[in-house]
């Protein structure tokens, strides 16, 4: 079951030319010193915008806070298997993400 969620997780990210995955053991992506997305050890794919837009996707796709190793990740948007049937929109959101932590002072 992971290798195949990790295989979903990495095409995605290779639909966006700006960035790539890291990481061997806890796959993620990271731009300007920030992570900004991250695949945890229970499969799941968590998306990092800012506080506005996290709280409009957790409504606008009935989602909740992204949890890792037990502790809520701040920031960040679990991306639920309905929101996995649409790649599109996913790799959207990972681009939007993306333009979020550019803007955002490097670390």
């Amino acid at each position: 079951m992971r290798e195949a969620k990790l295989k979903i997780y990495d095409d995605l990210v290779s639909k966006c030319s700006r960035f790539e995955r890291k990481g061997k053991t806890m796959p993620y992506t990271s731009a300007n010193g920030h992570m900004f997305s991250l695949f945890n050890k229970d499969n799941e794919l968590g998306i990092r915008f800012s506080k506005e837009v996290q709280n409009k996707y957790i409504e606008t796709y009935g989602t909740t806070l992204y949890k890792s190793y037990n502790a809520v990740m701040r920031g960040y948007i679990l991306i639920t298997e309905e929101m996995l049937k649409d790649k599109h929109n996913v790799v959207k959101l990972l681009n939007e993400s993306y333009d979020y932590v550019m803007s955002l002072d490097p670390k």
